[in-house]
C-alpha cells in the first residue's frame, strides 16, 4: 500500500475564522491540496466545477480543488483520492461539529489516509465578550494538536493571557499560534511532504519560534531513535523528516508530544525541529541524534 494521504480538520466555532485560513492555506501552499467543505460557496470560485457521485469539486487551479459533500463523509475522500490524489486534504468542518467523532470515524474507516492533525480556530475577541464557554466549543478546543487564536488585535495583552490559560486548562499539550486574519506560518500546521524538507521553514508571522534541521547519511538505531523521540517533551512545538533504520526509510511526525513513523521511499535522515527557544535545546538535540547513528 502507497503512504496514506494525510488528512487535517479544521474546526472551530462559528465566525471564528476557519474559512479565512482556508483561503491563507490555499495562497500559501505551493503542494497540490483538496479542501472539503459542507458547502463551497462562501469561497467565491470562478473555476469549472466538476459534479461526482459523493462530491462536487471545482478546480482551483495548479492542482487544488475546493469539494463539498454531496454523500457521505468517507465515500467523498476516496472519490477525491481516486480523482484528483492530492497531497493534503483539509476538511472544514461546521462550527457546530463536534471533531472528535470525525477523528474516530477517519482512524476507523478510511485506511487511504492518516490524521495528520486537528486544528482549531478560536476568536479571541468572542471569549472576552462571551466568556461562558459551550459545550461544542470545549470539545473543539480539547480535541485540538493547534490552536490558532484569532483576531488577537481585537483583544488586550492582559486579556489575551487570559485566554492562552483558558485555552491551557482544557488543553495543554496543544500548541496555541495568536494570529491576526489567521495568518499563521503553514508549516506549523501540517506534516512533512518530501519537497519542503530542504530548507528550515522561516517563520516570517511567528518570529517566537526557531526551527534547525538535522541530515546524515548514517543509519540511525531504531531503539534510540525511539527513546529520544519519547524525551522531546512539549516544548517541541514540531518535528517532522525522514529517518533511516536497517529496516527501511520512515517519515516522521511528532506534534504536542505525540509522534508516529510510516514507511517511506526516501534516501537519507532529514529533520526539521520547530520550537519556542529552541537555540537552548539544539546542541543536546544533535548530540542524541548523533549517538543514534550506527
Amino acid at each position: 500500500m502507497g503512504l496514506r494521504t494525510p488528512i487535517t480538520l479544521i474546526t472551530g466555532p462559528l465566525g471564528s475564522g476557519k474559512t479565512t485560513l482556508l483561503r491563507h492555506i490555499l495562497n500559501t501552499v505551493s503542494r497540490k491540496i483538496a479542501i472539503l467543505m459542507n458547502e463551497f460557496g462562501e469561497i467565491s470560485i470562478d473555476s469549472k466545477i466538476i459534479a461526482g457521485k459523493n462530491v462536487q469539486m471545482a478546480d482551483l487551479g495548479g492542482g487544488c480543488v475546493c469539494c463539498s459533500l454531496l454523500g457521505e463523509f468517507e465515500a467523498a475522500v476516496n472519490e477525491i483520492i481516486d480523482r484528483v490524489n492530492p497531497d493534503n486534504i483539509v476538511v472544514e468542518t461546521t462550527g457546530v461539529a463536534e471533531p472528535d467523532a470525525l477523528v474516530f470515524d477517519i482512524q476507523e474507516s478510511l485506511p487511504t489516509v492518516r490524521l495528520d492533525g486537528v486544528v482549531t480556530v478560536i476568536d479571541a475577541d468572542a471569549i472576552v465578550k462571551y466568556p461562558q464557554m459551550g459545550h461544542t466549543t470545549r470539545l473543539q478546543i480539547e480535541a485540538a494538536d493547534t490552536i490558532i487564536l484569532n483576531k488577537v488585535d481585537l483583544v488586550s495583552e492582559i486579556e489575551l493571557k487570559g485566554i492562552e490559560q483558558t485555552l491551557q486548562s482544557f488543553n495543554e499539550s496543544a500548541s496555541i499560534l495568536p494570529a491576526k486574519r489567521c495568518q499563521v506560518d503553514v508549516d506549523l500546521l501540517f506534516g512533512i511532504v518530501r519537497d519542503r524538507i530542504q530548507e528550515p521553514p522561516h517563520h516570517v508571522h511567528q518570529p517566537e519560534f526557531e526551527s534547525f534541521s538535522y541530515t546524515t547519511s548514517a543509519i540511525l538505531n531504531a531503539q534510540c531513535f525511539e527513546e529520544f523521540a519519547n524525551s522531546l517533551g512539549t516544548d517541541i512545538t514540531r518535528a517532522k523528516g525522514f529517518v533511516r533504520f536497517e529496516s527501511g526509510t520512515y517519515l516522521f511526525n511528532f506534534v504536542a508530544g505525540r509522534w508516529d513513523l510510516e514507511e517511506f521511499e526516501q534516501d537519507g535522515t532529514e529533520l526539521v525541529f520547530i520550537g519556542k527557544q529552541l537555540n537552548i535545546r539544539k546542541q543536546e538535540i544533535i548530540e542524541r541524534l548523533k549517538s543514534c547513528e550506527q
